[in-house]
């Protein structure tokens, strides 16, 4: 094993998910496993500090000082999980120490409390206390001493690793949750225990052996006192310790220097994008830095949140007006909403759709659009097909089979009439727009495709919009999916379970209207950035799984012992 060799290549995978994490377990492993440092012939064996140790615990049993321990099964060969350096031997935590140890001392002595919140799962981090008079924990809680060893044993402190050595503490003693297994060691470095308690192998092992119901499962005396316990020899512990500190401080600086690099690039991203929100931004300028942002955002884009991030921008743009140049020569909005109240009264009157209410005129516009633009309100562009009882077997779309990420209906159900929800009542048609207007669900936004066979029905959490043609079907999901939007939303939703907007509040919110030909524009350009959107996931998909490929490589040559070349991944 060459840890150098390990390090060396870090930097080449430092930005895969969870390269950082792994690492700090990896160096766990290795320490446990005797592969961490090399051994030195003069070190005295394990086996005759198992004899120093045996020697001591009846020493201080024959003296009163502490009660005499149970006795302990032999392990077999069998329960041996690795193969161990010749100077090393395996032992338990029940034979290199004492267990659950008591502490007999006045009431009014001070003394440290430790509940389990105050106990880190990191390594190296040494756990916080309150100061009690012993008289008043000394009942009901676990007992513990300076130097001694405690492991969380419930689910899921076990698990994310809650395990420590107790250090300054108050008096020299303390007592907390009882919620832990305590050794007390005797010649063996308490730090090496720790590091073992907290080792994958001893985890995901202990994992199986919990006992009790889901969410109260815990981790058996049986385990923790009578697993297999890697020993080496003391001097050895002290070099392990001391080479796990050094690589975990390491790993504390490429973790900081992975946050710093994150940092500076999230800020970078961010100055890129909002210098094309800048106010009074003439369209050649906002041309030329859109051209700079999408030139840069690539390098600039690591992780899939970044990439949300830049999604809910483009559309901030596109309803903002500032994603593509407007035509002078294009039909204004105003015209277009003229035609689009003739086209309102002519399905009136055909019965088509219902008389719309009155709505109120926007009095304070929300912000600056081109002036082209007009401010409106949804249902001044829109209609509601209204509601049915279904007579027939139909297809139910309710707003869990909407895919949130690319607003696509996905496997919706056929439903007898006779087995209807009470919600479904929703008429839809293709083309149009379904919103569901229930969180958490809010983005489950939808254009109706054909190909429903049964025709659909809709649940009546969702709003139907319906652009007459004029309103592209593509710019209301635009809009509806925008930070704009959904700002609005959530400042009318009302209830406590399941807040809701309902549809007289939803029917006046503000809407931004383009010209017909921009929202063709909008569309398109919106397409087209979303696909670069989509290729900047995949690369960093890509990108993710060769960092983890290399990293898998990385650790497994680190632990092969006759290996003298790393065969790199990717």
């Amino acid at each position: 094993m060459n840890t150098d060799q390990l390090l060396a290549h870090f930097e080449q995978v430092a930005d895969a998910p969870d390269a950082i994490p792994r690492l700090r377990q990896f160096i766990l492993d290795l320490a446990v496993r005797g592969k961490l440092v090399p051994q030195d012939p003069n070190d005295e064996p394990a086996t005759e500090l198992l004899k120093r140790i045996k020697k001591e615990k009846a020493r201080l049993v024959k003296e009163g000082r502490m009660r005499k321990p149970k006795a302990i099964p032999a392990l077999t060969e069998g329960d041996l999980p690795f193969p161990l350096p010749t100077s090393w031997r395996w032992s338990q935590i029940a034979e290199i120490g004492f267990l659950s140890p008591r502490n007999e001392v006045a009431d009014e002595v001070q003394a440290s409390f430790v509940p389990m919140s105050m106990i880190a799962a990191d390594y190296g981090v040494t756990c916080n206390h309150a100061v009690r008079q012993w008289g008043e924990i000394k009942k009901g809680y676990t007992h513990f001493a300076e130097g001694d060893v405690g492991l969380a044993k419930i689910t899921p402190c076990f698990q994310n690793g809650k395990s420590t050595v107790f250090r300054n503490l108050t008096g020299g003693l303390g007592s907390g949750t009882t919620e832990l297994h305590i050794v007390r060691p005797l010649f063996v470095d308490p730090n090496f225990v720790v590091l073992f308690f907290k080792s994958p192998h001893f985890i995901e092992t202990g994992i199986s052996k919990m006992t009790g119901t889901a969410g109260q499962k815990r981790v058996p005396t049986e385990y923790f006192a009578h697993s297999p316990f890697p020993l080496p020899p003391l001097a050895e512990q002290h070099r392990i310790v001391a080479k796990v500190d050094e690589l975990m401080a390491l790993c504390d600086r490429l973790e900081a220097t992975q946050e710093e690099r994150e940092t500076t690039r999230t800020r970078l991203a961010t100055a890129s994008l909002a210098r094309l929100n800048a106010p009074d931004l003439d369209q050649a300028t906002f041309r030329q830095h859109a051209t700079f942002a999408l030139d840069n955002l690539a390098p600039l884009t690591t992780r899939p949140e970044q990439v949300k991030a830049l999604r809910q921008f483009i559309l901030d743009l596109a309803v903002r007006g500032k994603l593509v140049p407007q035509d002078p020569n294009d039909e204004p909005a105003t015209e277009l909403l003229k035609r689009i109240k003739k086209e309102k009264a002519r399905l009136v009157k055909g019965k088509k759709i219902r008389k719309p209410k009155k709505l109120p005129v926007i009095d304070e516009i929300p912000y600056p659009i081109p002036h082209l633009w007009f401010w409106t309100r949804i249902r001044e562009i829109t209609s509601d097909r209204g509601q049915c009882k279904p007579e027939a077997a139909f297809t139910y779309i309710d707003v869990t089979t909407i895919d949130k990420e690319n607003g696509t209906i996905v496997d919706p159900k056929v439903i007898q009439a006779d087995e209807a929800p009470s919600r479904a009542r929703k008429i839809v048609c293709k083309g149009d727009v379904i919103y569901s207007c229930v969180r958490p669900y809010l983005l489950n936004v939808a254009i109706v495709s054909e190909g429903f066979d049964p025709k659909p029905i809709a649940s009546t959490a969702f709003a139907v919009l319906n652009g007459y043609g004029l309103v592209l079907s593509q710019y209301l999901w635009i809009v509806l999916r925008s930070p704009f939007m959904i700002a609005c939303v959530e400042k009318d939703m009302r209830g406590q379970a399941y807040p809701a907007i309902n549809d007289a509040d939803f029917s006046i919110l503000p809407f931004p209207l383009p010209p017909l030909a921009e929202q063709h524009r909008i569309v398109a350009k919106v397409d087209e950035l979303m696909g670069l959107c989509d290729r900047l996931e995949a690369s960093l998909a890509t990108g993710n799984d060769t960092k983890q490929r290399l990293l898998d490589a990385l650790l497994h040559e680190a632990l092969a012992p006759d290996v003298n070349r790393l065969e790199l991944v990717g």
